[in-house]
């Protein structure tokens, strides 16, 4: 286990039993799928990319009013 790898799990310990169960998911998915090629994305999907790199680039951000209407819109 390399240093960098072996620092990311002590971190994730402190972290909820249900947040290291979605980062060890994400650390099996990774791990197992390695030489598995990328995903191709469609032509919508690299035009939302690249819109949302270009609103970033100009600091256009949600405010902090629509996070939270966001987050209430799903019950969180």
């Amino acid at each position: 286990m390399t240093q960098l790898f072996d620092t990311a799990v002590r971190a994730a310990r402190n972290l909820p039993p249900e947040v290291q169960d979605d980062i060890a998911r994400i650390v099996l998915r990774l791990a197992v799928d390695a030489e598995a090629a990328p995903i191709a994305l469609t032509a919508d999907e690299r035009a939302a990319i690249e819109n949302s790199l270009e609103q970033a680039a100009r600091g256009d951000f949600a405010t902090e009013a629509e996070v939270d209407a966001a987050w209430a819109k799903f019950g969180l």
